[in-house]
């Protein structure tokens, strides 16, 4: 019954009558056309959104049997197992994805450019055509078969972002090995978990990798995992820069051995559902979870959002600058462009070096038309001012994303205005690394169709979202916030946690029966469209009102002083629950306590009295200017460049002797810097640690 309210509610929200024509874009809340037309699939928008609701796996046999090769047909497009988490699609069927990726490409264009590699170096890209690529490819996957890995074996990969990291994920996908990439930035410990997790029977690596001017050690970090990892049999080394590494027994090096393979491998034929790769995304309990796609589904599902989300069209150049250690370098930069023989950039270097022009400067340089990159890197640049993108010409760009967490108003407004001029289609795009893809967007969708700031927005093709309250009740109507739940299954969606099923049924189909719980909260508009709202852990109860993180850093993100912000909660004897905010300066910014004051009246008047953070600790690089306040530079991030509110939760909670894994932060010894700073702000505020814990502390305001 639910899940036919649901299918209901996407068919209902289709019959909405259209805009009656292109709406100018105008106040910060006010919707936007936000660019041309987008690519609309054969019968339109509505009939593949109503067809995929109604039928599902109708709708994805036919379209399965259009975008993708096969070797062998399949005869049932999806079946529904007996447990949770157990559809399988396309069963029977079996085809290989680097043929998919390539073979087909090249028999019709060969020379056409697959990959732009712009390396660190600025100004030195490189172009390798879809015959260049396949060759890689295949002698590659030729010295894997070499030295004994064959079809099922496990392959880690701890690689710079270039094209022979790339060719490393086709040459396993072409032998039946199942990949699994490390970003290239983890430490020993990271990859060796990783490495006896997923039982890997070889590691292919460069000697040095270089990001930001820098030089990065991957074999030495490489060496120091595998002396703990006895189920490595050989390191590939492939050279990035010309410094000379130690090299032992194991050690083979890449392009030697390449040079003397066959440029021709024959395609393992793979079942759909066979396993295509395992990427390690971290939990909150700290053990990283293995998060296992196959074959055909995640193959299709990547290629299909890839072009209709972005109005992909042949010719254009689509510029990710995600790494493909995530599961967006994966999805868009590898498979989904290369299954639609797109021409991809692949960024090796940082949004900022050599200055913060680099983005802009290869936009022009490489006549980039979609560019799709993360809110964190769209805040610090907006930090530098509008100089360094106004620079260089953008004429080229379409299509501007941002994918990793939600964009918040500022940051989506100096995107949409400043690099894309107020006339390219910004897409907010929601997934996980679980769903393989993206599945809420504002495109596609009808010609002229809304598209509103900051928000997701519109299910794609087969999504059905529900909202379900703390009870397991699915919440019905428009203008409502709950539980972000999917109510079918579609074929991006991961299969398993790689080794601990149960962990999977348990994380994401047990709190809600017959449902994938995403983990995230959302509020339905009431038109229909989704805001997420952030994670469920990131939300929490002042008053007894359920209040996401996100909302509250959204609001004190509109002061013109504050690029970034973090809003954590802590326990509070009276309100249950309050907020402690972190927020980031921008440099020279004057009248900190005013600031604080400011944000304070813009978190009551956007949300709530109750709302507003109890305490600010600020990040400012004016700390010599303001001794009067504790201060830090930055906040703990991820190599995504995700915020890890979990640090600062352990830290205001006073369980800073169990931070747990902090590997994934770009920088661990921020975490000392944060340390430091709040116990200096306690030290400097005489009644903050009694606020902390006094009954009669804080915003009493909205208690319910």
């Amino acid at each position: 019954m639910a899940l036919a309210a649901a299918r209901a509610r996407v068919l209902r929200a289709l019959s909405r009558p259209l805009p009656p024509g292109r709406l100018p874009f105008a106040a910060r809340r006010r919707c936007s056309d936000a660019g041309a037309p987008a690519a609309l699939p054969p019968g339109g928008y509505r009939d593949w959104q109503e067809r995929a609701a109604r039928d599902p796996a109708g709708f994805w046999a036919e379209v399965a049997r259009g975008v993708l090769r096969w070797d062998s047909p399949f005869h049932t497009a999806c079946q529904a197992g007996p447990a949770a988490g157990a559809a399988r699609w396309f069963l029977g069927g079996r085809l290989n994805v680097s043929v998919n990726c390539l073979d087909q490409h090249v028999k019709k264009s060969p020379n056409r450019v697959a990959l732009i590699w712009e390396r660190d170096e600025p100004g030195t890209a490189v172009h390798v055509t879809y015959r260049e690529l396949l060759d890689l490819t295949c002698r590659l996957a030729n010295t894997l078969k070499k030295y004994g890995i064959q079809k099922g074996d496990k392959v880690a990969i701890y690689m710079s972002v270039s094209p022979l990291s790339v060719a490393a994920m086709l040459a396993c996908a072409r032998i039946g090995a199942v990949h699994t990439v490390v970003f290239a930035g983890f430490s020993a410990e990271s990859l060796a978990g990783r490495i006896m997790d997923s039982g890997c029977k070889a590691v292919i690596t460069y000697n040095q990798g270089v990001r930001g001017g820098r030089i990065i050690e991957l074999k030495r970090t490489v060496d120091e995992a595998v002396k703990n990892c006895p189920v490595i049999k050989h390191v590939f080394v492939a050279q990035r820069t010309d410094n000379k590494v130690q090299m032992g027994d194991r050690d083979i090096p890449l392009e030697e051995e390449m040079a003397k393979a066959p440029s021709v491998c024959i395609p393992e034929s793979m079942d759909s559902e066979d396993m295509l790769f395992m990427l390690y995304t971290s939990g909150s309990t700290g053990k990283p979870k293995g998060i296992v796609h196959t074959q055909a589904g995640y193959l299709l599902y990547a290629a299909l959002t890839h072009k209709y989300v972005f109005d992909y069209q042949q010719g254009d150049v689509f510029g990710c600058v995600a790494d493909i250690g995530w599961i967006t370098g994966h999805s868009y930069v590898v498979y989904g462009p290369l299954c639609n023989g797109a021409t991809s950039v692949l960024f090796e270097s940082t949004p900022v070096y050599p200055d913060p022009g680099r983005y802009w400067e290869v936009v022009q340089r490489l006549k980039i038309n979609q560019f799709y990159g993360a809110p964190t890197a769209i805040r610090l640049l907006l930090s530098y001012g509008e100089e360094w993108v106004k620079k260089y010409d953008r004429s080229s760009l379409k299509t501007l994303g941002s994918v990793g967490e939600p964009i918040n108003h500022e940051a989506w407004q100096w995107f949409y205005h400043v690099v894309g001029e107020g006339r390219c289609t910004l897409v907010d795009t929601w997934w996980q690394t679980e769903t393989g893809g993206i599945c809420i967007a504002p495109r596609p969708s009808e010609e002229k169709a809304e598209i509103i700031p900051a928000m997701a927005m519109r299910p794609f093709f087969g999504i059905v979202p529900v909202l379900v309250d703390e009870n397991g009740k699915v919440i019905e109507g428009n203008d409502v916030s709950g539980a972000l739940c999917i109510a079918q299954p579609w074929p991006g969606m991961a299969r398993t946690i790689y080794g601990d099923h149960q962990r999977f049924v348990d994380a994401y189909f047990k709190a809600y029966p017959g449902y994938y719980f995403t983990g995230d909260g959302a509020y339905r508009t009431n038109k229909g469209y989704y805001q997420i709202t952030g994670r469920m852990d990131d939300v929490i109860n002042i008053s007894g009102h359920r209040l996401g993180t996100a909302e509250i850093e959204d609001a004190m993100a509109e002061h013109p002083e504050v690029p970034e912000t973090a809003v954590i909660g802590y326990p509070h004897k009276i309100k249950g629950e309050g907020a402690f905010a972190f927020i980031v300066l921008r440099e020279q910014t004057a009248h900190i306590d005013s600031v604080k004051e400011e944000l304070k009246t813009m978190v009551a008047s956007k949300i709530a009295k109750y709302a507003v953070p109890d305490h600010i600790l600020v990040s400012s690089n004016m700390g010599a200017s303001f001794p009067s306040l504790q201060v830090v530079k930055r906040l703990p991030k991820t190599r995504s460049g995700k915020i890890m509110r979990r640090l600062l939760r352990k830290v205001v909670t006073e369980q800073s002797d169990n931070m747990g894994d902090v590997t994934t932060l770009d920088d661990p010894s921020v975490v000392k810097e944060i340390l430091d700073a709040y116990h200096k702000y306690k030290e400097q505020s005489s009644s903050c640690q009694a606020a902390l814990e006094s009954p009669s502390s804080g915003n009493v305001e909205g208690l319910k």
